[in-house]
């Protein structure tokens, strides 16, 4: 028998198995929010946004869906990297074929680093740390315990416009922080949430010397990993320069998406000083927990980051990219003087 998905689908399950869901799900769907907590007070693993209807076996009743929350599991339970790869390949396969609607998985994961396609040899750790490489945009970073990963399963307009996809999920998590507190926002150029640092000029000196001479800037060979916790991403803060609160890191497969983001609620940040984090040498990570200066837990953040999830997502127009026509270099026709 094959593993069994949240959704009650086998690995290479077959039409019928599928259609015995979706009539599962037609008949139990409402009885799902109703029981949705069990006897000792903890939430149900899937909860339902939106609204509740009924779904039935048609693939155009479901091109247009419903959002669905999966809790995949967290804290004694958190789901290895592995397992929740292949998880998101299977709800993948079934949001391209109409089966299921737009789901998105959220769990913790236990430590693991994980390296999208651009990581470069230099960012990864030095001591030969075992690195999962994956098939998602972007570079190098590190999941964990007090990390609330989500990944968005979402069927796209074609062409698909990735960048708009990223917005959303960035405009989710800022709010989130701010409902939490904490003011973020985006970098240009760098995609994910940030917290802003001092301007240059009113930042401490690195090492004594002014930040003009800041060698992450200056020195292509210079490695913050070997700098010792003066330069280590984790002590950004402490710099008072930009941060990084939330990755952010996506594949875009047959018009549906995968992978997706990674808040820092209350980790143990110093697991980002072994790497370069996205490849980014001249800013570092941030927490919830140690920007806000108090306890935050993922049990507090998840309602919030479900709701403003549903909130962006529902209000999205979901467009196709536009594509700009090429330009049409105008030739004009002289004729020689006689």
């Amino acid at each position: 028998m094959g593993v069994i998905s949240p959704f009650g689908l086998t690995n290479g399950a077959n039409v019928a198995e599928r259609s015995q869901l979706i009539a599962h799900l037609d008949a139990h769907s409402s009885d799902r929010v109703r029981n949705g907590r069990r006897a000792d007070g903890e939430r149900a693993d899937v909860q339902w946004r939106w609204r509740v209807t009924r779904l039935t076996t048609s693939r155009e009743a479901l091109a247009v869906s419903e959002l669905r929350f999966v809790r995949r599991g967290f804290g004694a339970e958190a789901v290895e990297y592995q397992v929740a790869w292949d998880e998101q390949r299977r709800v993948h396969a079934a949001r391209f074929a109409d089966e299921i609607p737009d789901t998105v998985l959220l769990l913790e994961h236990p430590p693991v680093y994980t390296a999208g396609r651009r990581t470069a040899d230099s960012e990864r750790p030095l001591d030969g740390t075992p690195v999962v490489d994956v098939d998602r945009g972007g570079k190098i970073t590190w999941h964990g315990p007090g990390q609330l990963v989500g990944y968005p399963i979402q069927k796209l307009p074609r062409p698909v416009d990735v960048v708009a996809h990223v917005r959303r999920l960035e405009e989710a998590l800022i709010r989130t922080c701010a409902e939490f507190g904490l003011e973020t926002t985006r970098v240009e150029g760098r995609s994910g949430v940030w917290v802003l640092g001092d301007p240059v000029e009113r930042r401490p000196a690195l090492g004594g010397l002014s930040l003009d001479f800041d060698p992450r800037l200056t020195d292509e060979e210079f490695d913050p990993r070997l700098n010792g916790p003066e330069y280590a991403p984790s002590n950004a803060g402490q710099r008072r320069e930009d941060r990084k609160i939330a990755a952010i890191g996506i594949r875009v497969a047959k018009g549906v998406t995968m992978h997706g983001f990674a808040l820092n609620v209350n980790p143990d940040n110093k697991w980002f000083d072994r790497i370069i984090p996205c490849g980014i040498r001249d800013a570092g990570v941030a927490s919830l927990a140690n920007e806000l200066g108090r306890d935050v837990t993922i049990a507090e953040v998840l309602p919030v980051v479900e709701r403003h999830l549903t909130e962006v997502m529902a209000n999205a127009e979901l467009r196709p990219r536009v594509i700009e026509p090429k330009a049409v270099e105008k030739v004009t026709e002289t004729t020689p003087a006689a």
